[in-house]
């Protein structure tokens, strides 16, 4: 339950930063910025990362669980959890930003800027560059460590920066869902529930294609195990 628990407090933080941030941004009217928002993104992920990481493993998101059990790092039986606790989590923050900001019609929710082809690819690809990386700096399932959080903060940090003015860069099925089940806007929202965890899967060929034999197998299992 503790790990459950800091999924969902964990999501809670990165969609209430995340988001609210697009929010304060266009109520303020533009006082953040798209680079303070793509800067809050990473920071507050690199912050969940040290704060959490050490007792779930700082998935934050259903691409990144899905991904890990992939890579046969995380079992099933702990997967569907982990994304039930990172949507509730979602779910709760965009409620609450709902309620500050009765009159944000968007809540920040994720939309394509141009066709909805294109932010499906540009998900797919910053989401298995995203899974990529923590598969790279995480040991076993959980992204832990001195450089973990800077590292994926960064990475999100710079997607966001780059890619979000075209798809929004949420590379997240939690942060997207959370804002366009409270907002009330769903006609994108299968871009970003599919695009990631198709992304993340590619991300778990690209490891076993460059990385050691066993780093996305059965041999890494025990690790995840003691989460």
């Amino acid at each position: 339950m503790k790990n459950l628990g800091a999924e969902f407090i964990g999501t809670f933080a990165l969609v209430f930063a995340g988001t609210g941030a697009i929010v304060i941004d266009e109520t303020a009217g533009g006082a953040v910025t798209h680079v303070g928002v793509a800067l809050t993104f990473g920071l507050i992920v690199l912050a969940m990362i040290y704060t959490v990481g050490d007792i779930s493993g700082a998935h934050l998101n259903p691409a990144v669980s899905l991904g890990f059990l992939a890579a046969r790092r995380f079992p099933l039986r702990k997967a569907i959890p982990y994304m039930a606790s990172q949507c509730g989590g979602a779910l709760a923050a965009s409620g609450l930003l709902h309620l500050l900001f009765p009159q944000n019609k968007m809540l920040g929710t994720t939309i394509p800027a141009g066709s909805a082809i294109q932010s499906f690819v540009l998900e797919l690809i910053l989401t298995a560059i995203l899974m990529f990386v923590i598969l790279g700096v995480s040991t076993g399932a959980a992204e832990k460590g001195i450089t973990a959080g800077i590292v994926v903060g960064a990475v999100i940090g710079l997607e966001a920066m780059f890619a979000g003015p075209i798809c929004g860069a949420s590379m997240n099925p939690a942060r997207s869902l959370g804002s366009a089940l409270i907002s009330g806007h769903f006609q994108y929202l299968w871009i970003y529930l599919l695009a990631p965890v198709i992304g993340a899967f590619i991300a778990v060929l690209g490891c076993r294609c460059v990385r050691e034999s066993g780093c996305c197998s059965g041999e890494t299992l025990g690790r995840a195990e003691d989460l």
